[in-house]
């Protein structure tokens, strides 16, 4: 089992920045591809980036690409998603992930097998 907890959130400006951290549990965390989801209120979830093991590899949304960077330090059990030149469209519950197998950079909610409890991103205009 793996408990993700993030953190990070907060209100911010629009073209401000904020940086989430996402902490996992457990001495594995190396062999978990990683990933950020998010949730807008009446909205489904939706990918934003994704990372694999070593963090050699990520892959970013359209909608965020260019604007946000996922980066991990697995001596430290835990991911990061830098997000600068903020939108009121990213405002969001922002959800880590992680995925027991593979090495690869995943992009669908029902690939991840750990989810985080979530941390609120709001962003002012």
């Amino acid at each position: 089992q793996v408990h993700l907890v993030e953190s990070g959130g907060g209100l911010v400006q629009a073209g401000g920045s904020l940086r989430l951290s996402c902490a996992a549990s457990g001495r594995t965390f190396s062999r978990f591809p990683m990933g950020w989801f998010r949730q807008a209120p009446g909205k489904e979830r939706e990918f934003v980036c994704a990372i694999n093991r070593s963090g050699g590899s990520t892959y970013y949304a359209n909608s965020v690409k260019g604007r946000f960077t996922i980066s991990r330090e697995n001596a430290k059990n835990t991911v990061y998603l830098q997000m600068n030149s903020l939108k009121p469209e990213d405002t969001a519950d922002y959800y880590c992930a992680a995925r027991r197998s593979g090495d690869y950079t995943y992009s669908a909610p029902y690939e991840y097998d750990y989810w985080g409890q979530g941390t609120q991103v709001t962003v002012s205009s």
